[in-house]
């Protein structure tokens, strides 16, 4: 018996000093290949971080963090066999993190990152369009809060596109998917602009902007841009689609059924709105039956271009109006003062118009749309604004001064700032006109409705 006990110690020590040896040679290995990721030194780092990947899965979050790393270094250098081998090595990562660090692990980017990948390499994983799919769609549905990047959700609407090529989706399904991906882009844009607003409104008090900051700027900025790029694709992708001639009958068809269904109706107003089909009867319907299920601001924007489309101004406009009031959310509400200032502006209401960009831009500082339209209107009143023939183009300094504002709130208007500035500017009085009426640092007041001046600039 004595003999036993005495076998079991030294067994139990042997195994126990086995384990302390295989931690210790881990926790050496984690942080040998740790430090050559920081270096960038993935091909040294790689039988390190797989020999702790393997003996010790749990140790550290890093093991998963700088594997992603060293994985993708290895796809990205390699080819055929050996390329799908480092493929399935990154999926195993991710499902092996999901179970050793499940609460730094959120399914809606892992799954989505998983299959993001597969779409990426399908030809050598040999996946199917349904596959992915079904993927993505899980990611979506299971965790919708954290699948927010952007070119993953272009992915998940492109295929439901693709499928329904391939005869295994409906029309009905990619105009559902449209929505859900379009709204969920939506609610991101909102989130990164009052995040990216904070920011600005610092900026604008002259105060300096940490490192940290700095970079959570830089972050947010490209987020927007990377938002803006995928909303207009997922548009054209629908584009051949969604035009008139299928959304009337698809409508149509399917009023009676969902008559009452707010979602339904306001997704169907957006879309017909959307895509200029506001001429068809079908139209009014769909706007009346909305605004009757669920009165808003969204139905009464509606109505009101309803009602400018009878020619009934007075009327719509008090229904703008009354739209701007009854919103409450503050991005939402900068949209809209943006949609009223363009159908203000359309008909040449500038003033009015001007009134509304203001607004929008007050509410949302990093949307430098407003200003592009503030400055086309100037453009477009020079030659009603001036008593000179200097003076008319003076106006074109003004509009190039509010359009360089965009670019500097927008990083995603910038190509559009500096085109719409180098218009303007060359249309400002030419350098030797300002030489011949000495008239540089002259304030120059534009007494239409423009109500602003100009300083003439030195040559």
């Amino acid at each position: 018996m004595k003999l036993k006990i005495r076998i079991f110690i030294v067994f139990l020590f042997t195994i126990t000093f086995s384990y302390a040896q295989n931690d210790l040679e881990c926790k050496t290995k984690l942080s040998l290949f740790h430090q050559e990721v920081n270096v960038k030194n993935f091909d040294k780092a790689y039988d390190n971080w797989k020999f702790v990947k393997d003996s010790c899965p749990a140790l550290s979050i890093a093991i998963y963090a700088d594997g992603e790393k060293i994985l993708r270094h290895k796809i990205k250098t390699s080819q055929g066999g050996v390329k799908k081998e480092y493929l399935n090595e990154l999926l195993e990562v991710w499902k092996k993190r999901a179970v050793y660090y499940p609460n730094k692990t959120p399914k809606g980017v892992y799954i989505a990152k998983t299959y993001q990948l597969k779409y990426d390499n399908k030809k050598l994983l040999q996946n199917s369009n349904s596959e992915l799919y079904e993927g993505f769609d899980m990611a979506f549905q299971t965790d919708k809060k954290n699948f927010t990047h952007p070119k993953s959700l272009y992915t998940y609407f492109s295929l439901v596109v693709d499928l329904q090529d391939e005869g295994k989706k409906t029309l009905k399904e990619v105009f559902n998917k449209y929505d859900d991906v379009n709204e969920k882009i939506e609610e991101e844009v909102a989130n990164y602009s009052t995040k990216l607003n904070e920011l600005i409104a610092k900026v604008d008090e002259n105060k300096e902007l940490t490192r940290n900051e700095k970079s959570r700027k830089t972050s947010y900025e490209s987020y927007l841009k990377n938002y803006d790029v995928i909303k207009s694709s997922i548009s054209k992708k629908l584009d051949d689609r969604a035009d008139c001639v299928n959304l009337i009958p698809f409508y149509t068809k399917d009023f009676e059924n969902h008559k009452s269904d707010a979602v339904w109706l306001k997704r169907a107003v957006s879309k017909m709105h959307q895509k200029e089909c506001s001429e068809d009867p079908l139209y009014e319907t769909l706007v009346i039956a909305y605004d009757e299920v669920a009165p808003s601001a969204d139905t009464k924007f509606y109505i009101a271009y309803l009602l400018m489309k009878k020619g009934k101004i007075n009327e719509a406009e008090k229904y703008l109006s009354e739209a701007y009031d009854l919103e409450t959310d503050a991005f939402k509400k900068s949209k809209l003062a943006y949609k009223i200032g363009q159908i203000l502006k359309k008909r040449k209401s500038y003033s009015k118009a001007r009134v509304y960009f203001r607004r929008a831009l007050k509410l949302n500082p990093s949307n430098g749309k407003p200003h592009l339209a503030i400055a086309d209107m100037y453009a477009k009143s020079a030659n009603n604004c001036g008593d000179t023939e200097f003076n008319k183009r003076a106006v074109y300094w003004l509009a190039a001064k509010e359009a360089k504002k965009a670019s500097r709130v927008d990083p995603t208007l910038r190509r559009d700032s500096e085109k719409f500035v180098t218009r303007y500017e060359a249309l400002a009085p030419s350098k030797q006109m300002v030489f011949i009426c000495s008239c540089s640092g002259t304030k120059i007041d534009f007494s239409c409705w423009i109500a602003d001046s100009i300083i003439v600039p030195a040559i």
